[in-house]
């Protein structure tokens, strides 16, 4: 029998509100149960007069300008840091978050479940009818086995016994070699076939579709590109300017990550992945860049992070990611892929010269906002007598645009 547990308390109104002011005005600053860019909120209307709490909230800094002694000292002991007034907050509202932070679930388990007794009753049962019936098969497929067996031995002394070989015929091999027309079409095929093969393992070398390896770092894109819905560019800022999209720095990832220090999506986790796995991947993040979690501060203690590089074109190959993602205003999925759906990031396409000639023969130049290309394009179009030009007609097709 089963004895479901049950949270009270959790549907109250004034917890879900509170809960609600919290995430809109307290959680970019503060955590319920440990310290954040402030100090931890839980059991706060036992440290402090509640008539303090509504004026602290409000306005803070009049408070220390004033020279109240609590103040002055949660002031001072996170290093000058002013809190965001918020005089918007009725005393309902305060009391509302107070009871949110303050609020500890009581969990009390329920009577048994009937229906769990009767489904555990039952299970016993069906494993019985399952292991009798795998007995039975086996059974008949051992006496299936035994008589076959006793057959062919049966079938096979009768034709040894049958069988009487003549001298004059010569045996297989031994025609075939006589047989030189044959002999000489068999070495042309092989020849072929083997020369097929060696251009087809020739011409895989240096393409690494579906190359997927494992980061120092776990980082999902499925959670951050796609999930989250980061723009690609906000951490791979480089591909606006630059010929590399750029790695991006630790830095970037502490933005988020100096107020997110453990996973809390707890709906739709990749197979094979849960909560505590990705909490501890973010700890490594901490680690690499050296941050005390615990007073938030950055202890000069660092890591490198040796990532390993997915996509990589030969060095006689040019390609600017600027060209392509900000004048062209390609989307990244092209070439990458579905990012927004990889838990683990893989190479998508295969990155070729024939790849990248197909893209060129069939894309067409988007103008629209596109001033660089358009005197180009009225003198070509009219050359071409077309009304769009793709991008191999203006020039893509050209050796020195990817080689040099």
């Amino acid at each position: 029998m089963i004895c479901p547990i049950q949270i009270v308390g959790q549907d109250d109104p004034i917890i879900q509100q509170g809960k609600t002011l919290f995430n809109t005005h307290c959680a970019a600053c503060h955590k319920v149960n440990r310290k954040a860019i402030g100090p931890a909120l839980a059991g706060a209307s036992d440290r402090y007069d509640k008539e303090w709490l509504y004026s602290w909230i409000r306005n803070s800094s009049a408070m220390i300008a004033a020279g109240d002694p609590q103040a002055v000292a949660l002031f001072e002991e996170y290093n000058g840091l002013v809190m965001t007034a918020f005089p918007q907050l009725s005393n309902e509202d305060i009391d509302n978050i107070l009871a949110f932070t303050d609020y500890v679930p009581e969990v009390i388990q329920t009577a048994p479940v009937a229906v769990a007794s009767e489904r555990s009753s039952q299970t016993p049962t069906l494993y019985k009818i399952f292991l009798i019936g795998l007995v039975i098969i086996l059974i008949l497929l051992v006496g299936m086995l035994y008589f076959i067996q006793k057959r062919l031995v049966k079938i096979k002394t009768q034709v040894e016994s049958d069988f009487k070989p003549d001298p004059r015929i010569d045996p297989i091999w031994k025609a075939f070699a006589k047989n030189q027309f044959l002999v000489f079409s068999t070495v042309v095929v092989f020849f072929l076939v083997g020369l097929y093969q060696l251009y087809g393992y020739m011409m895989q070398i240096g393409i690494d579709k579906g190359y997927q390896p494992i980061q120092p770092i776990h980082f999902s894109h499925k959670i951050h590109a796609g999930d989250n819905q980061i723009d690609c560019k906000y951490c791979h800022s480089s591909a606006r300017v630059s010929k590399h999209s750029g790695i991006p720095s630790l830095n970037i990832c502490m933005n988020c990550h100096r107020n997110i220090a453990e996973y809390n999506g707890e709906e739709d986790l990749a197979v094979g992945y849960d909560t505590e796995f990705y909490t501890a991947e973010i700890k490594k993040l901490f680690a690499a860049v050296g941050w005390d979690e615990e007073n938030q501060v950055y202890t000069g203690q660092t890591q490198p992070v040796r990532w390993i590089r997915i996509h990589n074109l030969p060095d006689f190959v040019y390609f600017n990611h600027a060209q392509h993602a900000q004048v062209a205003g390609i989307d990244c999925q092209t070439c990458h892929g579905p990012v927004e759906e990889m838990e683990i990031l893989y190479q998508y396409a295969p990155l070729t010269m024939g790849w990248c000639i197909d893209c060129h023969r069939e894309t067409n130049i988007d103008l629209l906002g596109n001033e660089y290309y358009q005197k180009i394009h009225e003198e070509l179009s009219k050359k071409y007598g077309v009304e769009q030009l793709t991008v191999a007609q203006m020039g893509g097709l050209e050796c020195a645009k990817c080689h040099y």
